[in-house]
């Protein structure tokens, strides 16, 4: 996956938070693609900050 395939604003909440982003791009392509069609659900940029956050909580 490149970063071209993210969505903008996952992209930009994922580089704000570098412990989201070493989780996201660790994952498998297929759990990737789980995530990113949750992004789509996401309406606001403080929802997005909170999905973000909630990648490295686990």
């Amino acid at each position: 996956m490149t970063n071209r395939d993210l969505p903008l604003g996952f992209g930009m909440a994922l580089a704000q938070h570098p412990d989201a982003m070493k989780r996201f791009s660790d994952m498998s392509e297929s759990e990737q693609a789980e995530i990113l069609s949750q992004v789509h659900n996401v309406s606001s940029k403080k929802e997005m900050q909170q999905f973000v956050s909630k990648l490295t909580q686990n």
